[in-house]
């Protein structure tokens, strides 16, 4: 399946490489290799989501603290960021900021910051665009209830994620890790110690 803002790329990419395929044969096999890439990026697979609180995105950990976990998204990652608990959407907000190449960790970055409430406190998910990500796409609202394991949004063309997890909870990963979205990548302290 294909994220539903990269249908109409994917299919100018077609369109253009139809027509000049009768103008300029070259020029159209470039358009082609452009929208199959395009359809290999904008992928939406379908995802098991696991207990606990998983990651928001694929990629690497990059950056771990006590209550920070970072994801650089290469290109060849999924770009669809889904909702790490199930709650309700306290705050989405918008931030220009410098866009910077996504594999450095940027001060003031232009991202997107999704607050979700729970039971057990708040839980903050960040989108962030580098430097050829020049957009990131939303997909819930301020006061939406949403799953884990939802999809939440999408940030186009290489980028980062960061999720920060209330106090009570510990990472189960660690830097260097890979993980998909939809995977486990915190607890609760008490479930940690019983396992």
């Amino acid at each position: 399946m294909i994220e539903r803002s990269g249908l109409k790329i994917l299919c100018l990419l077609l369109i253009l490489s139809l027509l000049f395929y009768f103008i300029f044969t070259p020029l159209a096999l470039i358009l082609l290799l452009f929208a199959l890439f395009t359809a290999y990026f904008f992928r939406d697979p379908d995802r098991k989501i696991d207990e606990g609180v998983v990651s928001p995105a694929d990629g690497r950990i990059d950056y771990i603290s006590d209550r920070r976990l970072e994801i650089f998204m290469s290109p060849f990652d999924c770009h669809v960021n889904r909702a790490p608990v199930t709650g309700k959407v306290l705050k989405t907000e918008f931030r220009e900021g410098k866009a910077l190449p996504a594999f450095r960790r940027i001060k003031d970055p232009r991202m997107n910051e999704i607050l979700i409430e729970t039971e057990d406190g708040i839980f903050k998910v960040i989108q962030i665009a580098g430097i050829f990500a020049r957009r990131i796409v939303c997909y819930v609202e301020e006061g939406q209830k949403v799953k884990r394991g939802e999809k939440i949004g999408m940030i186009r063309f290489g980028s980062r994620v960061v999720l920060e997890v209330p106090e009570g909870y510990s990472f189960v990963k660690k830097a260097g890790d890979k993980v998909k979205a939809g995977e486990k990548v915190a607890m609760r302290n008490e479930d940690l110690q019983r396992s």
